[in-house]
């Protein structure tokens, strides 16, 4: 162990929940990126094992717009660097409301299975794991958030991304429907 590192002590950039956050590496300084996962891949061939890494990263300004992509490269900070890329092509605007969310919304991708609520302000992100990279990456300061069924991260981010989607607030529903917004809260 080095004699200025302690052992409480780790990286400046590591969150509590063992996931990264930091500023953008590609220049763009609104947009943040947390890792949620690394994992080493083997593939065996004729002379012996070849190891890779994918990188799952979620990307997002924390102003409503939020992205998240699946890196894959020999080498761990190429296959982060294409996570970025690929999270910023595949944004998505997601409602904010006071800092939460506009209604309650469900949802399942593969074994994952999401449920998101809203919460009144200062209740805070109640989430777990990847869900919480997702939300906070969004910029959502108050939900309530539970994964049900699997635990795998690429489904639980997917799931959280598709619920995320569906989320419409009122302006949007009275546009669609043709009517005002006072119609839209009369039933």
């Amino acid at each position: 162990m080095n004699q200025g590192q302690g052992q409480g002590q780790g990286n400046r950039n590591q969150k509590p929940g063992g996931k990264r956050e930091q500023q953008s590496r590609t220049g763009d300084p609104d947009l943040k990126e947390c890792l949620v996962g690394i994992n080493r891949v083997a593939k065996t061939t004729k002379g012996g094992r070849t190891f890779s890494f994918s990188a799952i990263v979620v990307v997002g300004n924390e102003n409503g717009k939020v992205g998240h992509g699946l890196g894959k490269s020999r080498e761990v900070a190429t296959a982060i660097q294409k996570g970025i890329e690929i999270g910023k092509k595949d944004m998505i605007t997601v409602p904010v409301i006071n800092g939460t969310i506009p209604h309650r919304q469900e949802m399942k991708y593969a074994g994952a299975h999401v449920l998101i609520r809203p919460a009144s302000p200062g209740t805070g992100v109640i989430a777990g794991g990847a869900m919480r990279a997702v939300l906070e990456s969004a910029g959502i300061k108050n939900v309530l958030a539970k994964s049900l069924g699997s635990s795998n991260p690429h489904n639980v981010v997917k799931a959280t991304f598709n619920a995320l989607k569906e989320l419409r607030d009122a302006k949007t529903i009275a546009n669609i429907r043709g009517i005002s917004m006072s119609k839209v809260f009369q039933g």
